[in-house]
């Protein structure tokens, strides 16, 4: 795939499905991804209400052209009263993991959250497992701050964490 094609775009109708698999279907969410079945019908009622992009949570559709690859999101992370920033991820279908797709996505995101928001900081988190997505993210030069103690529970198990971030005045990805 050529990366230079790839897009983020505000999610469509005809989306919903698509994004509904990575809620329904553990092979289509991933190891990573999956936390046990969920109501594949919240992504339509969020759409209805927000067009999944709202001041709280937002996602974006991960496309080239006209072939959806998978999505990013970002949630809003109060840190005091008058302070914010976000946390944000990525999942992708499993026919587009490995290829660097993830790590231009997720490229694509900071610059459009650093280039539309005024929050300083970003944030992002995965499993210690998960040595790919850390990997994209230190590729795309975030810092890694630091583990999580079980701060997740998925297959029967806690899992620990690692958070990065990166700041509005790092270099930028």
């Amino acid at each position: 795939m050529d990366l230079s094609t790839l897009t983020l775009r505000p999610v469509r109708e005809n989306d919903l499905d698509f994004l509904g698999d990575f809620l329904s279907d553990p092979y289509i969410a991933g190891e990573f991804g999956w936390h046990g079945f969920s109501d594949p019908r919240r992504w339509a009622r969020l759409w209805r209400e927000t067009g999944l992009l709202a001041d709280e949570k937002s996602a974006l559709l991960v496309a080239s052209g006209e072939e959806r690859l998978g999505f990013v999101a970002w949630t809003k992370v109060v840190a005091t009263r008058i302070t914010h920033h976000f946390n944000f991820g990525i999942a992708l279908h499993p026919d587009h993991r490995g290829r660097g797709v993830g790590t231009e996505a997720q490229r694509l995101l900071i610059r459009y959250l650093f280039a539309y928001t005024q929050v300083h900081r970003l944030e992002a988190d995965t499993e210690v497992d998960n040595i790919a997505e850390q990997r994209a993210l230190e590729k795309l030069g975030l810092t890694r701050e630091g583990i999580l103690r079980q701060v997740a529970f998925r297959d029967g198990a806690w899992r620990d964490g690692v958070r990065y971030s990166i700041l509005r005045t790092d270099p930028q990805p």
